[in-house]
């Protein structure tokens, strides 16, 4: 499989810019890995705690009021509601965040990548390590300074190196806990498996950021499922029977289309 050198998220008009962040694309050079990671732990308690229905006061004050993340402080917990809402939005009226919300509770075994995914959509310093990351092979030693090169130059080398040293550590770190690598001193490549929701959600990202065709199955987004082309072409079969997509094959032409999941 083609690895893709990046994600390539410098929309070259105004309307292109508006699009991509009305339906939930965080872009330019900042992020939050400059101080936190994807928060997988976190994110998988307040989506615990809230039902699948409510709205982002809701899930504000689920973290601020009832302290579902169990804070010690209420300046702790503002900055945990404001690092997550950075990352996933927690507004259904974004839609990344409202589709990312219902495969998340469709889905268990998938909600490492779909988290990873929305982050990716979300983060700009989390999307320079994605190339870095996806071209190592299954047990292949993460060699460090390949993300410092990729995030430094990400960001026009504006990050001093203790902040550059501590984006890295949480870009490892976030890679770890979506399963792509392994390890605590010594992160190690390994192989996650994906599902049907978190390839829709991947297709999705693709689609919306202007993809169509074939080429939906060759972006970074599916790249993160792992999955060989004909394991990632029976993922999205399976997710057009679980109502997430739909898709037509004929004389070697794949159309992808998501009329069950937009008007988003």
């Amino acid at each position: 499989m083609t690895i893709i050198s990046t994600i390539d998220m410098r929309p070259s008009t105004e309307t292109d810019k508006d699009r991509l962040s009305t339906v939930g694309f965080r872009l330019g050079a900042k992020g939050t890995h400059t101080s936190r990671t994807i928060m997988l732990d976190e994110l998988r308690v307040v989506f615990r705690f809230c039902p699948a229905d409510v709205t982002r006061d809701d899930y504000l004050s689920a973290i601020l009021e009832d302290n579902c993340l169990g804070k010690r402080t209420l300046a702790t917990r503002k900055l945990s509601s404001q690092r997550l809402s950075e990352l996933y939005a927690f507004d259904p009226d974004i839609p990344l965040f409202r589709v990312m919300r219902r495969c998340w509770y469709a889905d268990p075994v998938g909600r490492p990548i779909l988290a990873m995914l929305l982050a990716l959509a979300r983060d700009p310093m989390l999307r320079a390590t994605a190339a870095p990351i996806l071209r190592m092979r299954p047990g292949e030693e993460l060699a460090r300074q390949k993300l410092t090169d990729s995030i430094d130059q990400s960001v026009g080398n504006r990050l001093n190196p203790s902040t550059l040293d501590k984006v890295v550590r949480n870009t490892a770190s976030s890679w770890t806990q979506s399963g792509h690598l392994k390890g605590r001193g010594r992160k190690i490549r390994q192989q996650v498996s994906g599902t049907a929701s978190s390839t829709a959600f991947a297709l999705l990202l693709g689609y919306l950021e202007g993809k169509r065709g074939e080429a939906l199955f060759k972006t970074v987004w599916t790249q993160v499922i792992d999955a060989p082309p004909g394991d990632l072409l029976q993922f999205a079969r399976d997710a057009r029977r679980q109502g997430y997509l739909d898709m037509s094959e004929s004389g070697g032409v794949i159309e992808v289309s998501f009329s069950r999941l937009l008007p988003l």
